[in-house]
């Protein structure tokens, strides 16, 4: 039996820089021997069947075949459906009431502990906002992530640093979870 997996790829196709074409990711992705693969936008979204249990292992064999192919390194996560809908399910934000843009879910290859972030003074962001989630940090920003000064403190070394985090609108998180029902 196969299961049905969203490929999170950070850090690609910005400005002009490691730049992936969603046609040969797909392409990448069938030489792993994955099936049924669909992309989304241009950000790094892709879906996939695989045989495998293994989300650690199948992000490392993408990790690899994409340097091998592109000469660069890309940090990737690879969730399965379940996982990003119980993520969605999980929101503690009105996400319905809400605009996809003032509403993230940052991804992170572990899980995350609060002591991460405890010297962040969430106080002095209001009305901004974060929580953390299973191997997840949902981020509100009602004027938008560019404008966020929280979205900024969140993303400082202190914060991210030996962690592969990768962040997607609730737009984006709502397209794939319906990309990856079975």
């Amino acid at each position: 039996m196969t299961t049905k997996y969203a490929a999170l790829l950070r850090g690609i196709n910005v400005s002009g820089h490691k730049r992936v074409p969603m046609a040969e990711l797909r392409a990448v992705l069938g030489e792993l021997g994955h099936t049924d693969i669909a992309t989304h936008l241009q950000g790094g979204n892709a879906v996939f069947r695989s045989d495998s249990t293994d989300e650690g292992a199948l992000a490392a064999d993408l990790e690899r075949a994409l340097h091998e192919r592109f000469g660069f390194s890309v940090g990737c996560i690879v969730r399965t459906g379940a996982y990003l809908a119980a993520v969605a399910d999980a929101c503690p934000f009105p996400a319905a009431e809400l605009e996809g843009r003032q509403l993230h879910v940052t991804y992170f290859d572990r899980p995350v502990d609060s002591d991460r972030f405890a010297a962040l003074d969430a106080q002095a962001h209001l009305p901004e906002a974060f929580e953390l989630g299973d191997r997840c940090l949902y981020l509100y920003v009602p004027d938008g992530l560019g404008r966020s000064r929280l979205a900024e403190a969140l993303a400082r070394p202190r914060q991210t640093d030996g962690l592969t985090a990768t962040t997607r609108n609730w737009n984006t998180v709502a397209k794939l979870v319906e990309m990856t029902r079975v």
